[in-house]
């Protein structure tokens, strides 16, 4: 019995291996936020390991643990949208700060992916930075291939708006790093 324990620790030390740096990239990207990228993966890496039976057995543990990565993305930009909305109303007698596009300096890629709501941002993001295919993002996000079509296509044309034609269509053969 020790050795099974012995190999599912391996396993999984193996699959960590592998994936970690894939998952706190993902976690940027979706986040917008390094400080918590490698927080995120942690935390997801801790629950697969809690699952690793379940994940093991998968047909595609590295979709499930992208999944889990973009779940727990979700529920941080959640959760700091309503402190956000907290601090908003306690502030609430200071002037708005607005990002006019009008003057960029420098096409800010990071930056147009937080504007984007969060379905469409993570279909950009696994579909162009980690060259997922249709397929495989929809494994990740639990989703219909048709709902990746179709909320990909809607984030590039955002994106095209925010940066431009030339610099959206640019950025779809590009790896996006963090």
């Amino acid at each position: 019995m020790g050795t099974s324990a012995d190999d599912a620790a391996t396993e999984f030390h193996d699959f960590f291996e592998r994936h970690y740096a894939e998952l706190a990239r993902l976690a940027h990207l979706l986040t917008g936020e390094a400080d918590a990228a490698d927080d995120i993966a942690a935390d997801a890496l801790l629950a697969l390991w809690h699952r690793w039976d379940r994940v093991r057995a998968a047909e595609h543990p590295a979709a499930y643990a992208r999944g889990v990565v973009a779940n727990l993305a979700r529920s941080r930009i959640r959760s700091a949208v309503r402190e956000r909305r907290r601090i908003a109303l306690f502030w609430s007698q200071q002037s708005p700060h607005t990002d006019g596009p009008d003057v960029p300096a420098v096409v800010d890629v990071q930056g147009a992916l937080r504007t984007l709501p969060f379905r469409k941002r993570a279909c950009v993001v696994l579909r162009h930075a980690f060259d997922l295919s249709e397929r495989d993002t929809a494994l990740a996000l639990g989703i219909s291939v048709g709902t990746v079509k179709s909320q990909t296509s809607k984030a590039m044309a955002q994106l095209e708006r925010l940066l431009g034609d030339r610099a959206a269509t640019h950025l779809v053969g590009k790896t996006w790093t963090s």
